[in-house]
Parts: C-alpha cells; structure tokens; sequence
C-alpha cells in the first residue's frame, strides 16, 4: 500500500510559453511520480501546488484557536483551523511525501514555509511536555518517507562545498522532517540554473536520473508480496 502526498512549491507552472521559464524542481518531481505509477502502484495520489495555491499565513487568531481547549472552540475557532485540520489530515495519511522547491535566496519559499506552519501544530503533529527538560517537543507521527526535490541558481551547497554555508533550504527540512514523521530523507538536487551552461545540463540530467531511479527503488520496496 502506497499513499504519496506530493507538495510543490515553486511559483513557477511546470510548463509555459516560453520554456525557459518552467519549473525545474516541478519538472523533476513529476518525473518521479511518473516513474513510479509506471512501475508500482500508488493507492492514493494527494497533490498541492503550494507556490501557485498558497495556503494561508498563520496569524494571532490562529495561535490563539490552537491553544484553545477543543471541547472550548468556538465556531470562529473551527474556522481558523479548518485548512490546518485538512492539510494535517492529508499528511497523516500518507506513507512518502514529495516535497519539491526551489532555493529562494538561499531558503525555502515563503509558500511552503507556510504549509509547513500550518501543520507543525501542538497535539496533532508533535507534543510537549516539560517533563522532558530541555527537549520537550516529540513528534507525534512516524514510519514515512521523505523525498525533497530542489533545484538552485548556484551551486557547491553540500557538504564542505563552496556555498555550504548559504545553504538553508536542506538543513531546515532536515530539521522539520521530524514532524512530518520522516524516518528516512532522501534529496535530489539540481544546481547552476542561472548559469545555465554545460555544468546545468549535466545536474539537471543526472537529477532526472536520480527521481527515476529512487522511484523505481521506492516503488519495488513498496509492492504488495505475493504469496506462493
């Protein structure tokens, strides 16, 4: 059984009149998933463009109906709340989850930031508790996977590489993995968009590679055995 919730979150559609301006992590994203209905079974397909639909900030009303008692909401509450009940829903249902985006001056989009903090929310995806001292949040969810798909202007953002420094889009999803109950990340990058030279061809082609192959790996891992 398979249930994949795929977030993309460049602002950027995966195809326009003028193809120079599609969506890289989009187009490499999509390329996995295809890959993966071609050679195993996916039982439930959720989908978000959050760079094209972007959910909405969290405000003070917001806070305020989280740390609200449930059997105390009031009807304004459940409103305030409703988006980030549906979007917590979907995640826990879910066994991988794709996330694709681009590195926006050198993070992650302002979008899926704010998917993110509608569903990293008190009692749904994590807990807290001061009885732990000082480590007293614990996420709640566990037992999926995690594949993000970026895509960077620059490049030499990995390990003890030029830019590694820069680089805050993969360390936070890193650390947010955790609520999203990933016990195992996988990344796939493509870099030198906006030098768009030899070097671009060959990490966005190997990029493509990469989606293929860990779709095809994800998939066989993920088929139902049949018994003899």
């Amino acid at each position: 059984m398979s249930t994949i919730l795929h977030i993309d979150s460049s602002v950027r559609a995966i195809s326009n009149e003028n193809p120079s301006h599609n969506s890289l992590s989009k187009s490499i994203a999509h390329r996995f998933i295809e890959t993966w209905q071609s050679k195993g079974v996916i039982d439930e397909y959720i989908y978000r463009d959050v760079g094209i639909h972007p959910p909405q900030f969290i405000t003070q009303d917001w806070i305020g109906a989280v740390f609200t008692p449930e059997r105390e909401r009031t009807e304004n509450h459940k409103q305030q709340l409703a988006l980030s009940d549906t979007l917590i829903d979907e995640l826990a249902r879910a066994d991988i989850v794709v996330i694709s985006t681009p590195m926006y001056n050198y993070g992650m989009p302002a979008q899926l930031k704010a998917w993110f903090d509608q569903i990293i929310r008190v009692n749904k995806t994590f807990d807290f508790d001061l009885k732990r001292g000082d480590f007293p949040l614990q996420p709640l969810m566990s037992g999926k996977t995690l594949v993000v798909i970026a895509s960077c202007g620059e490049f030499g953002f990995g390990k003890s590489e030029v830019r590694e420094s820069s680089n805050h889009l993969m360390p936070h999803l890193r650390t947010l993995s955790r609520y999203l109950g990933a016990d195992s990340m996988y990344e796939i990058v493509s870099e030198y968009q906006e030098f768009n030279d030899k070097r671009h061809k060959i990490s966005l082609a190997s990029a493509y590679e990469e989606a293929e192959s860990l779709a095809m790996s994800l998939a066989y891992a993920e088929a139902p055995v049949s018994a003899d």
